[in-house]
């Protein structure tokens, strides 16, 4: 497990929400302090966006690192999410429709960001 893969995982124990757990992590990536990752990754928190938190803050990285390059890397990332855990989308993940959860939390940032990893070292 990599070093950004711990931090990650370390941020959400320590009460970060999901989004900012993985864009704190992975803050040097976006071009951006730890500050400014907490702050743009609020909105992403929660599902708001629909989304899981930890997948929106992946493509963020994935879109500030990559630029125009992003799109197929974040397609790349959605499809092997999805793989891992059958949806994208925060409600069906925590079970709010079905009370199934799908993954924790914790799950979800500890595979966002092992795919968020794979995916820059693979592609710098």
């Amino acid at each position: 497990m990599s070093e950004k893969v711990e931090k990650a995982i370390n941020n959400h124990k320590s009460f970060y929400p999901c989004s900012a757990a993985v864009l704190c992590a992975f803050a040097d990536d976006a071009g951006i302090s730890e500050a400014e990752a907490k702050k743009a990754a609020a909105p992403m928190a929660g599902g708001r966006m629909g989304k899981c938190g930890a997948v929106l803050a992946a493509e963020y990285v994935l879109d500030k690192k990559f630029g125009d390059a992003s799109e197929p890397l974040k397609k790349e990332f959605e499809q092997r999410f999805t793989e891992m855990n059958q949806t994208l989308v925060c409600k069906e993940l925590k079970g709010a429709l079905t009370g199934k959860v799908i993954r924790s939390c914790r799950g979800c940032v500890t595979d966002a960001a092992e795919l968020l990893d794979d995916i820059i070292y693979n592609n710098q």
